[in-house]
């Protein structure tokens, strides 16, 4: 992560990218990659991580692979719920979805790609 934030940095500078909905990119991009190297490599350190990032004028769209036995989304609970308000983990895919334009997720027996779609402009 720390060599893609000057990228994204600079990316933040070019389209004057608020502070707010730059630090919400930050924080579901962490997020994702956290999810993949623990959850879908299970810290495997012989296992990598694959980090793309897509830009046009009007979106990015950052794509992070995992190399795990991919999960069935329909299976994670809602932090929400009441049962799971006190649970120290589980919030991740949540804060993705609530910080970001939009998250696409392609779970396989090969690993997992989580599509990140944030735009960079109001339109």
């Amino acid at each position: 992560m720390t060599k893609v934030e000057p990228l994204l940095t600079e990316i933040k500078q070019k389209y004057s990218i608020p502070d707010d909905r730059f630090y919400n990119l930050l924080i579901a991009l962490s997020e994702a990659f956290n999810n993949a190297i623990i959850h879908g490599n299970k810290l495997n350190p012989e296992k990598i991580v694959e980090l793309e990032i897509l830009c046009n004028d009007t979106v990015m769209k950052i794509s992070v692979k995992d190399e795990g036995e991919g999960f069935d989304l329909a299976s994670v609970a809602d932090p929400r719920e009441s049962d799971n308000l006190l649970k120290e983990n589980g919030r991740g895919i949540f804060l993705i979805r609530s910080l970001l334009d939009d998250a696409k997720f392609y779970p396989s027996k090969n690993g997992t790609t989580i599509e990140l779609i944030f735009r960079l402009t109001n339109t």
